[in-house]
């Protein structure tokens, strides 16, 4: 006989953002991020779309509960994490899903960070003014 998890873990990470997620199958919908409730840590309509993206493509909004302990990065950066996270948990939970969450793309990791900073420039790019005389 199979013994039934109590969660599902999985991290995201997007820029200097890290998410560790924990999916809780059989809830209500409820989603916790750092011990605060979804839409008072994320005001932004944007953000909270972005997390629950996932959830809807794969019919479980409001069929799992979630919690989250995300630190790093901005605001978008700890959304994009969290997104990754839960999709990651969900093919933990059902690898029927995977195929759903791959064509979506939230699968895959976003592999774009931050440029350094190079010698002689003010930033990555940004080059001090050029005067010829």
């Amino acid at each position: 006989m199979e013994e039934q998890l109590r969660y599902y873990y999985a991290r995201g990470r997007r820029k200097e953002a890290s998410a560790q997620v924990r999916l809780y199958p059989g809830g209500t919908g409820k989603i916790i991020v750092n011990e605060k409730p979804l839409e008072e840590y994320f005001p932004r309509e944007r953000d909270i779309l972005t997390i629950l993206a996932p959830l809807k493509a794969t019919g479980m909004e409001g069929k799992v509960d979630v919690t989250v302990r995300v630190k790093g990065g901005g605001i978008s950066g700890q959304a994009g994490a969290i997104r990754l996270g839960i999709a990651r948990a969900l093919t933990l939970y059902d690898p029927q899903f995977r195929p759903i969450l791959r064509q979506g793309g939230f699968l895959t990791r976003d592999p774009r960070e931050k440029e350094r900073k190079k010698v002689g420039l003010k930033r990555a790019r940004k080059a001090p003014r050029y005067s010829k005389r």
